[in-house]
Formats: C-alpha cells, structure tokens, sequence
C-alpha cells in the first residue's frame, strides 16, 4: 500500500458510456483495466497512457445500474448531465485521511467502514471545488498500474460481469493523459486542499495556474475560473479538442 496518498483516476458518468470508451480506446489508444456492477452504478476503467505505465491517468466510465435499489448516479445525470462525476484519491489510512479533511473546515459524508477491503468516504462538490472527491482504503493487495496492465495484455480484461461494448480498435500508438485540468475561483484553497490536504505536490506555477502532481505521477492543474468544477482533460498525442459524454478532451500543450 502507497504510504501517502495518491490520486488514483477521474470519472466521468453518463446514462451510456459507449461513445466515451470507443473514444478512449479509438482515438486514445486506451487499454480496458477491468469493470463490473454494483447497486446503483456498473463502472469500467480505462488506462490512457503507454503499455508500460511510465506516465497517463486511468479514466472510469459510470453508467446507472440498478437504481431501483440506489438513484444516486441517476439522479446526477439527470440532474448535471453527461460529464466529469468525481476524483478518487487512494489513501494508506482512512480515518487520518478524514482527520485531515475535517481539520480544513470540511465535513466528509457517505462513509462507509462496512467493508475492510474497501472503505471510502466523499467530500462534496461546495467544499471540493466543483468536484466530488472520494478518499478511499483498499485493505487488500491490488496490482499497480504496471503489473495490471501487464495481466490484461496477456490474459485479457477481468470484467465482474463485463457489461461495456467492444472497445474500438487503436488508430495510433497509445496517447497519454497527462493531467485534470480544474477551475475554481479560489486557486489558493484549492491549492491547500489537493497539496496541503491530499498530498500533491506543486510542480509548476505558470500562466495562472497550479500543477500538482503525485507520486504515482496523476497530475491535476488548478487555474482560476468563475466557475468551479474539471474543466478538461488535456492529452498529449490529440491533435484538437474533443467533447465526449459532456467532457472535453483538449491538447496537451
């Protein structure tokens, strides 16, 4: 388990999420990780980044499922529409990463300890800058990015059940997500929040923005906007920008 936290992938929801995954692994090249379905949502990932994780984030597509037992996904979509839901941060201890959260005048929700091998809990999008944020335990022994990719490569993807439409061939070497883009109007707070809160580091303060970055080498960029909220995704090896299920894919530049 990483010994600080690290910011483990964005996710965007829709009632379909198919033209985002023959996106992601068209144009993108993005490679399938793994999926599945739970009460209220059936969620899927996909690595956007070269073969051997050296650099990209993981994107996970979210469709309702289930909402007679849970609408909470559903009523976002209906409510927001298509685009970016949340960002998960992985954290080595979730109590002290609670702690932390409610140190800096915040009051996480939807905590969940019934399972030790997945505990989470959420921040909510007025005291997380636009965005959910959801901090979240794994007790048990998952892959790295490396070694997962390595597995579905060779032994295909793990799908419990797999309930997404074939991936759309790549037409071109695999494209790498390079970083969220986030607007807020409080870039200081955000910068205390995502830095100071959840351990990212500041690798770059140019044009009127920040870029953190964490050890596993996700990357979030806070640049000051009037409204709050993921602005983009920027991707190196997209020639221009694109709208997918209510999100925008732009340039690295």
């Amino acid at each position: 388990m990483a010994e600080r936290i690290e910011l483990d992938h964005v996710a965007l929801a829709a009632a379909d999420t198919a033209d985002a995954l023959r996106f992601l692994t068209g144009a993108l090249g993005g490679t399938v990780l793994f999926g599945g379905q739970t009460v209220g949502f059936r969620p899927m990932q996909v690595w956007v980044g070269p073969h051997d994780a050296s650099a990209g984030m993981a994107v996970e597509l979210l469709e309702p499922w289930a909402t007679e037992h849970n609408d909470f996904l559903e009523r976002f979509v209906r409510r927001q529409g298509a685009g970016p839901h949340h960002l998960t941060f992985k954290v080595p201890d979730l109590q002290e990463a609670l702690a932390r959260v409610r140190a800096s005048g915040r009051t996480p929700v939807k905590i969940d300890l019934s399972d030790p091998g997945w505990m989470e809990a959420f921040v909510m999008p007025a005291e997380a800058h636009g965005t959910v944020v959801q901090v979240a335990q794994a007790d048990v022994e998952f892959p790295d990015r490396r070694r997962l990719l390595d597995h579905v490569l060779r032994h295909g993807v793990d799908g419990n059940p797999r309930w997404w439409v074939d991936p759309e061939p790549s037409t071109g070497p695999p494209a790498v997500l390079r970083r969220v883009v986030l607007g807020t109007p409080d870039v200081e707070g955000a910068v205390a929040f995502f830095g100071g809160v959840l351990d990212g580091d500041t690798i770059d303060e140019r044009d009127g923005g920040v870029e953190l970055a964490w050890d596993n080498g996700s990357r979030l960029r806070v640049e000051s906007r009037e409204r709050a909220g993921v602005d983009r995704l920027e991707v190196e090896g997209l020639a221009r920008d694109h709208d997918v299920i209510g999100t925008r894919f732009a340039p690295a530049p």
